[in-house]
């Protein structure tokens, strides 16, 4: 039996057993082994070596990067050319984009690479219409802006799922479960909060799955199977996601309260809701501004520097130069994230929107 079987009976045997407590070792252990034999063909097909990718390598540009995706012809490039100006060609038809077109959103002081994709179809995941090779780019992103068409508003979970079938993880976290292998000595589990989905001989198992056999394993938080399994196959990256419906000029407010999910209603083509679109994507990829200090100049007010949230004075120093890596000695803070103004700091310091930072060389 060739692996793809192996799959699909594993595939099948998961969709056929109950889900109860009883049965949730085993389905967490399925869901271990189907996991590892796709990476096993992800693998080979990467060994035998593909097709070249035209028109979907697109190098990132800008502070952070938005992807476009959704169904033929719901308006991604209407959106795109309402967002940036990048004049992306849009017709009544389907598939009227047949590659990535990048354009650039400039809104408060920060430059947004918005990217418009090609529609995908029923079946992308598996590389019907390309669709691999689209869905792909969203592992670049930092957001992921799903198009929904107002007359077909009820696709989001599929496009979730063909999204999530080439490892990028929707609005959450990595995982915070650290493996530190042994040479001998067996498998050490340690919960660090009370476990809720997973059991030590679960987690075991499927370790063993992975050939992990003898290793140290923390789970700093109540993990899942699923997670576990993402940590153990790698090359998972993780994006924060936002879905709008489109062409909502086109039917009665009442309509949209059947949409189960949370999204912002728009309508690119009359520019309605397009303003605070922007703000919505700007509040998702979390940005902020800071400003730098120089000693004899004062503070630039002109010209922010903006940075993802969580960034330290050592980076943001860092993006102004690439020798403040090496000169930085200390910083001086004024703002939010100061205790006082002009705090002296050190490069691990988290900067707060507004914030003014002088950096102080080594001589």
């Amino acid at each position: 039996m060739g692996v793809v079987d192996k799959i699909a009976d594993l595939e099948a045997e998961y969709g056929k057993t109950q889900k109860n407590k009883a049965t949730e070792s085993h389905l967490g252990l399925l869901k271990a082994r189907i996991a590892r034999l796709k990476r096993e063909v992800e693998e080979g097909a990467k060994g035998k070596g593909g097709g070249v990718s035209h028109g979907f390598d697109v190098k990132k540009a800008g502070n952070s990067t938005v992807v476009l995706i959704g169904l033929p012809s719901v308006g991604k490039s209407s959106i795109l050319n309402a967002l940036t100006g990048a004049g992306s060609k849009t017709a009544a038809h389907a598939f009227t984009t047949v590659s990535c077109i990048p354009g650039m959103l400039e809104y408060k002081g920060a430059q947004i690479q918005i990217l418009d994709l090609p529609g995908i179809i029923a079946g992308a995941e598996t590389g019907k219409g390309r669709g691999k090779e689209v869905i792909a780019v969203a592992r670049n992103a930092d957001l992921v802006l799903f198009v929904l068409d107002v007359f077909d508003p009820f696709y989001l979970p599929k496009l979730m799922e063909a999204v999530e079938s080439i490892g990028v993880r929707l609005d959450c976290n990595p995982p915070r479960i650290s493996i530190s292998r042994t040479v001998r000595g067996g498998i050490d589990v340690v919960f660090e909060k009370k476990p809720t989905h997973l059991t030590e001989k679960l987690a075991k198992q499927v370790l063993g799955e992975y050939g992990v056999f003898s290793a140290t394993v923390i789970f700093r938080e109540d993990c899942t199977v699923d997670q576990l399994i993402d940590v153990l196959v790698g090359g998972r990256v993780y994006a924060d996601s936002l879905a709008v419906i489109n062409k909502v000029d086109l039917v009665k407010p009442d309509f949209l309260k059947l949409v189960p999910y949370p999204f912002l209603p728009v309508s690119a083509e009359n520019k309605y809701n397009v303003e605070k679109l922007k703000e919505v994507i700007y509040q998702k990829l979390g940005l902020i501004r800071v400003y730098t200090r120089s000693r004899f100049d004062g503070v630039d007010k002109d010209e922010p520097l903006v940075v993802r949230q969580g960034t330290t004075v050592g980076q943001a120093a860092e993006k102004l130069h690439r020798e403040l890596k090496t000169l930085f000695k200390a910083a001086r803070v004024w703002g939010k994230s100061a205790k006082h103004p002009g705090q002296r700091v050190g490069p691990t310091h988290l900067l707060a929107d507004g914030d003014v930072f002088m950096v102080e060389k080594k001589r």
